[in-house]
């Protein structure tokens, strides 16, 4: 039996995958959603959206499952929690292996995001799980009443902070610069928060943990110091997660996909959008702007395509 070609398979079910499947299914194009966990993305990792135009606050949770039921008017199949083994996107029917199943297709749209930056510092390894985490809804209700530090300056930083200073008994934010990087919104309301208190020009040299996380030292102003903690969170950044095909591709010198205004990489029939290619804002409302160009562009190429054969 002839195995089945995708018109295009979406790796990523974040907000950009689930847009380019929408506009990709729109144009008629036979298009399978393949994620590694569930449908949503790094969204669900945050409490609420407010810059999300049309809603002047929503809970991140709510607003993905809007985009789910949406694409689920459409033929598209969705494939979550696929173990991936490997990726050949350089022949001309594209190549997804995963655990359970072969995937072929004639395009790839590459949604699969970014995730936190480490601090690598010392005892960073041996405490995730144990008092470091980088998800602050996810583990936040663990530190209830309890001490925690949140490093970062931006955006994600300050509003994992506000997050957790509802939730803790004290909240440090801790920033290697002098001021923030996030925007004044969230730096104006942080500042009216009493139990948030800020550590600036200061670098974490090591997480002190015996069983658990119990303080991180510091250099603040050249001077050493240990903050008594029970969790921290960092927020530092992020790094593109490209584990399977970063060699096919050209990157960006910190290690993003390098994409055209069409969202086309340097393979034909392959695309990339959302946090994982070279773009100046990582935001939900750009990730479903960069699936929309993705989807129409694939539409275009699959269409023009003359029909592709499968290479034995």
């Amino acid at each position: 039996m002839t195995q089945k070609i995708f018109d295009c398979v979406i790796l990523g079910a974040g907000p950009a995958g689930m847009n380019a499947a929408l506009y990709c299914a729109r144009a008629n194009l036979d298009c399978a959603l393949v994620d590694i966990s569930a449908i949503g993305g790094a969204p669900m990792n945050y409490l609420e959206i407010e810059n999300y135009l049309g809603f002047n606050k929503i809970n991140t949770f709510d607003l993905c499952e809007k985009f789910e039921q949406h694409i689920d008017n459409f033929n598209i199949q969705k494939y979550p929690y696929c173990e991936i083994e490997k990726i050949d996107l350089t022949k001309d029917i594209k190549k997804i292996k995963t655990t359970e199943k072969e995937f072929l297709a004639k395009s790839i749209i590459i949604a699969t995001g970014a995730s936190p930056k480490k601090l690598d510092i010392k005892g960073e390894e041996e405490a995730r799980g144990k008092g470091v985490s980088y998800c602050a809804i996810c583990d936040g209700n663990f530190y209830k009443d309890k001490i925690v530090c949140v490093v970062g300056g931006g955006n994600s930083a300050l509003e994992e902070a506000i997050y957790l200073s509802n939730i803790a008994k004290k909240v440090y934010l801790i920033h290697r610069r002098n001021e923030f990087r996030a925007d004044k919104i969230l730096q104006e309301r942080i500042k009216q928060i009493e139990n948030v208190e800020f550590v600036l020009n200061a670098q974490c040299k090591e997480i002190l943990l015996d069983n658990k996380v119990y303080g991180l030292k510091i250099e603040q102003n050249g001077i050493e110091k240990i903050i008594e903690t029970d969790g921290i969170f960092p927020y530092i950044g992020l790094s593109a997660n490209i584990d399977y095909f970063h060699s096919q591709l050209e990157l960006t010198p910190d290690g993003f996909i390098l994409t055209d205004e069409n969202m086309k990489t340097n393979l034909d029939g392959v695309y990339a959008i959302g946090d994982i290619r070279n773009t100046p804002l990582r935001q939900v409302i750009t990730a479903v702007s960069d699936g929309a160009i993705a989807g129409v562009n694939v539409s275009k190429y699959v269409l023009n395509s003359e029909k592709i054969e499968i290479k034995k």
